[in-house]
């Protein structure tokens, strides 16, 4: 499993630490991911999804899972992430548009 946040993809960073005399040691940054369990209100389930700290708060933020995945771009999203948001574009056209009998 790579080190990489399903709804930001914010992953490994690489870098120096630099010492007061200027030395420089390669260096690994590592996410602050977290295994999170995100209800889906469209939907009416849970998603369990490994993310960073910030991207918890972005959630939250913008109002829950549902309303993040509908502004996310599909780039940044993982595979799992992108499956949800066509889901959740299904389900909500299917609720704007009732089908005339």
């Amino acid at each position: 499993m790579s080190r990489r946040c399903e709804l930001t993809g914010k992953a490994v960073q690489t870098g120096h630490l630099v010492s007061h005399s200027n030395r420089k040691t390669k260096c690994r940054f590592l996410p602050n991911l977290c295994q999170v369990t995100l209800q889906s209100d469209a939907l009416k389930r849970r998603v369990r999804l490994r993310v960073t700290a910030h991207a918890l708060r972005s959630v939250e933020h913008r109002g829950g899972l549902d309303a993040f995945l509908i502004k996310a771009r599909e780039i940044e999203l993982s595979q799992t992430a992108r499956l949800l948001k066509r889901e959740l574009h299904k389900k909500l056209s299917e609720v704007e548009t009732p089908v005339a009998a």
